[in-house]
Parts: C-alpha cells; sequence; structure tokens
C-alpha cells in the first residue's frame, strides 16, 4: 500500500476508519483476517521514502529509486509513504521527522543532499532506521547505500570509444561534486582504455551550491548543442533530469545531418524518454538505486540490522549498462562483457577521480 504527500489527512481517515470498523464489528468474532499484508495479524513493514528534488517522475535518479519501492510494495507487502522536497530543498529534515513521526519503520533519502538531514534526524529518533543514497553518515541507525559509478561509467566510456567516428565524445556533469566526478572519471577511463586518442569535452552545468544542474534540461541541451557543434559525436550525461535535454540536442543533432549519440543515467533512459529520442539513447549507464532500495527493505522485513555501509558495484550488479534499442553490435557488446569480467575480478581498477 502507497501513500502520498498529505500524511496528516491520511493518518486521520484510518483512524476514522478503525473507530467505524470498531463500532459496527462484533466483539465476539475471532476469525476476522488479516489485511496488513503482514499474515498472522502481523503489521507490515513501514518505509517512508524521500526523494530528491524532480521527485517520481524525473526518468532517471528518483524513478531508479521508486523502482525498488514498488518492488518491495509486490514482493514484500510493505506499506509506503513518499515524499518529495520543495523546488528548493530546504524542507528535506523536515520531510524526514515528518516520515519518522508517522511511524515508518524505515526511512530512506535519496541523495547526498540529505546527509545533515539525517544525521539530525537519525540523532533525535534512535529507534527508526534510516537510510541514505549516496552519502555516509555515521550512526548506528543509518544504513549508507554507495555505489560504484565509477564501474559503469568506465562500460559506457569504453562504449562510447568504440561507437565514436570523430574520435571526440563528451560528459556533462550536472552539479561539479566529488560523486559527479566518479561518473566522469570512470567515463574517460573507458574511453581511454579503447583509445587514447579519443578526447573528452567536459562540462559542468552549475556549481555548488547551485543544484539546479540536476533538473534544468535546457542547461543539459544547450550543453550538448555545444559539444555536438565543436565535432563531439557520443554524448554522456551525469545530469538527472537535465539529461532529457541532452537527448534533446542529439535528436536536433541527428535531424541537421549529423551522425551522433547520447548516453543516458542512472536507469534505463531509453525505455523511459519520449519515443521522439528514443532512437538517439546508444545505451544507459545502470545505477540501480532501485536494487539497493529493495536489498535495503528486505532486510528489514527479514528482521536483518542493515546499518553500516554497502557498496553496490558491477559484482553485486549495482551498476551496470543497457543494450535497449539494439544500437550496439554484437562485437562491441562482447567487448562490454569483457571489460566488465576484467573489472571484477580486478585486472582492471577503475579510478574513482578524474
Amino acid at each position: 500500500m502507497r501513500r502520498h504527500r498529505n500524511l496528516k489527512l491520511l493518518l486521520g481517515l484510518f483512524l476514522a476508519f478503525i473507530m467505524l470498523a470498531a463500532a459496527c464489528g462484533d466483539d465476539s468474532d475471532s476469525d476476522s483476517s488479516d489485511t496488513t499484508g503482514g499474515g498472522g495479524g502481523e503489521e507490515s513493514l513501514r518505509v517512508g521514502l524521500a526523494y530528491d528534488l524532480g521527485g517520481r517522475g524525473d526518468q532517471s535518479f528518483n524513478d531508479s529509486a521508486a523502482s525498488g519501492l514498488d518492488q518491495a510494495i509486490e514482493e514484500l507487502g510493505i506499506e509506503a509513504d513518499e515524499l518529495e522536497p520543495d523546488e528548493g530543498g530546504e524542507n528535506r529534515e523536515e520531510l524526514l521527522r515528518l516520515l519518522a513521526e508517522d511511524g515508518n519503520d524505515l526511512v530512506i533519502g535519496v541523495g547526498f543532499l540529505y546527509e545533515d538531514a539525517i544525521t539530525a534526524a537519525s540523532a533525535d529518533f534512535p529507534d527508526t532506521t534510516f537510510a541514505i543514497v549516496d552519502s555516509v553518515v555515521d550512526a548506528d541507525n543509518v544504513a549508507n547505500l554507495t555505489f560504484a559509478e565509477e564501474q559503469g561509467s568506465f562500460l559506457v566510456g569504453a562504449a562510447a570509444a568504440l561507437t565514436s567516428e570523430t574520435g571526440q565524445v563528451g560528459f556533462i556533469g550536472g552539479v561539479n561534486t566529488e560523486l559527479i566526478q566518479k561518473f566522469q572519471a570512470g567515463f574517460e577511463a573507458g574511453v581511454a582504455e579503447i583509445d587514447p586518442a579519443t578526447t573528452v569535452d567536459v562540462q559542468y552545468l552549475t556549481e555548488p551550491p547551485n543544484f539546479d544542474g540536476f533538473t534544468d534540461p535546457a542547461l543539459g541541451k544547450e550543453a550538448a548543442a555545444s559539444m555536438y557543434a565543436d565535432g563531439a559525436d557520443v554524448v554522456y550525461h551525469a545530469a538527472g533530469g537535465s539529461g532529457g535535454g541532452v537527448f534533446e540536442a542529439a535528436s536536433e543533432a541527428r535531424e541537421g545531418g549529423d551522425d551522433v549519440w547520447a548516453i543516458g543515467v542512472d536507469s534505463d533512459q531509453y525505455l523511459t524518454a519520449d519515443a521522439a529520442v528514443q532512437d538517439v539513447i546508444l545505451t544507459s549507464m545502470l545505477k540501480e538505486v532501485g536494487v539497493a532500495v529493495f536489498n535495503t527493505i528486505e532486510g528489514m522485513v527479514n528482521g536483518e540490522d542493515v546499518a553500516g555501509i554497502a557498496v553496490f558495484d558491477l559484482e553485486l550488479g549495482g551498476v551496470d549498462y543497457s543494450t535497449s534499442g539494439d544500437f550496439m553490435d554484437q562485437e562491441t557488446i562482447d567487448q562490454l562483457e569483457e571489460l566488465k569480467a576484467s573489472i571484477v575480478d580486478g585486472t582492471i581498477e577503475v579510478p574513482t577521480a578524474p
């Protein structure tokens, strides 16, 4: 069962329903059935998830997290509350506290920008388990869900170099942070593994504390259009919701006669992008936030202590690349699979900084 946003209103309705049921029920009836999904009269685990900017429907990072929550609802019978921050994101801590106060057993903050908010909220709600994606909070009741973004980015960097005809490719980061620099580092290393002579144009859309680079497709489109005009024929974005603009720029360049491609991030963006731009999405770097969210919830359901640091890498299925659209030939895919095996067995060590 999923509950949305107005938690106080929904809680009031729920309490009203309980009182009505108590008034109408038969105290002597011992055959009443459990409807919580937990079975045997047990209550279902309750999970509160606070999205990053853009929320569910961003076709990227948040949607990946949402997929894990949806899977847990369907397969584990949990109850879920979903909230998203206001436009500036100033109310992140308020969202976490609201979810904890409402009785959720696990409260998840999607994105490193929740670090300070979870640090504060987890201290005030020691009996609630918190989880944060892409950051580490040192607390006994916090699960830290981190990823080897550089490994997945290495694979799509190799795909870019194998596909490029101009010997020039591009990387667009949403905001210039250490986290997004991991994407850049892996991409550059993957390109160099295939062809050290291929150049990589790099541009970040915004600098902290301005995080609009994750939510402004116009910025992504402008940056990508400039790269295509300058000769890049494959552009990889790690820019969240701004990536939609990268796909638009690639589509327009293609219409103008340029044989160009774009590479998505976080989720399989070929499956979520507008049909008008699907044909320019060569592949996507899969950052399986949904896998991390589901595994953490499953651990809670099984009574495990999920606190601590978990790193979701290629070996654990935390990162990968997509083949939707069938735009890469089998020879390219075979080479990517060989590189993947070399990363997993340690033959190739992918850098985490540019």
